[in-house]
């Protein structure tokens, strides 16, 4: 890499550790001053009652899903729900995966992607979408409530009132969910312009944003469980000693309703 080249990465480095700590800091905020307490307690109250969260994102938010379930740290009771379910444990193919339009756009995926999951009436949906308007996500979060589960979004408020629903209802994902939470994404994800003379923005914050939302989500689930006097189910790192035991011991309790793997 050259000089010039140094400079330029020197110069786009801060502008975009500015752009993400500065979102990060603004969530802090918003959690200290009550934004996360009633997605806190839906969680916790269906952790109490037995229950499951399921974590829905497709494309780049189904990192959100990942950083909610079977991970280090995080909650047991967890299962990410991913739009290849309609493949592993639906009749689809995995061509359909690929085509065009992509699937997520398709509102008639919600239901085969709906019927894969194991629920229990106290499970809560959490859904992330950056848009919040395609079909798959918003089909999946109609669905719950219908069924009786609530439903808590993480979407870009910016992003999402500016681009049309793809959904026949006509509704986003943030009009659907009982509580929305805003990962401060700008419209179009992106945040810095004119990088190497690329006439396109670049540098996208949704996905290191809403890995911090399920973060500050899962501490604040096990904060309010053991207010309740609830022992949190929490994973140890398999890669500890006893890590393995400790997990399986959990897991067995929600034999058949969480998956892990692909």
């Amino acid at each position: 890499m050259g000089t010039s080249q140094l400079d330029e990465l020197r110069s786009v480095v801060p502008s975009f550790s500015d752009e993400v700590t500065r979102r990060l800091a603004d969530i802090s905020t918003g959690a200290l001053a009550g934004e996360f307490d009633a997605a806190i307690e839906l969680l916790a109250d269906s952790v109490a009652q037995g229950g499951v969260v399921q974590a829905f994102g497709t494309g780049h938010s189904e990192a959100f899903a990942m950083e909610v379930a079977g991970r280090a740290g995080g909650l047991i009771p967890t299962n990410r729900i991913a739009l290849r379910d309609v493949v592993l444990h639906g009749s689809r193919t995995t061509g359909e995966l690929f085509g065009r339009p992509p699937l997520e756009r398709d509102p008639r995926i919600a239901e085969e992607i709906f019927a894969t999951v194991d629920r229990h009436e106290a499970d809560v949906f959490v859904i992330a979408s950056n848009s919040g308007v395609n079909g798959s996500v918003v089909g999946v979060a109609l669905l719950a409530h219908q069924h009786g589960h609530p439903v808590v979004a993480v979407t870009s408020l910016e992003h999402t009132a500016r681009v049309e629903p793809k959904h026949p209802s006509g509704k986003r994902l943030s009009e659907v969910a009982d509580v929305v939470l805003d990962n401060r994404a700008p419209y179009g994800d992106s945040t810095l312009a004119g990088i190497a003379g690329q006439d396109v923005a670049m540098g996208a914050v949704s996905s290191l944003t809403s890995a911090y939302i399920a973060q500050v989500l899962t501490l604040g689930t096990v904060t309010r469980l053991a207010a309740l006097g609830v022992e949190p189910p929490v994973y140890v790192s398999a890669n500890v000693p006893g890590g393995d035991e400790h997990n399986r011991a959990w897991e067995d309790r929600y034999a058949g309703r969480i998956r892990r793997g692909a």
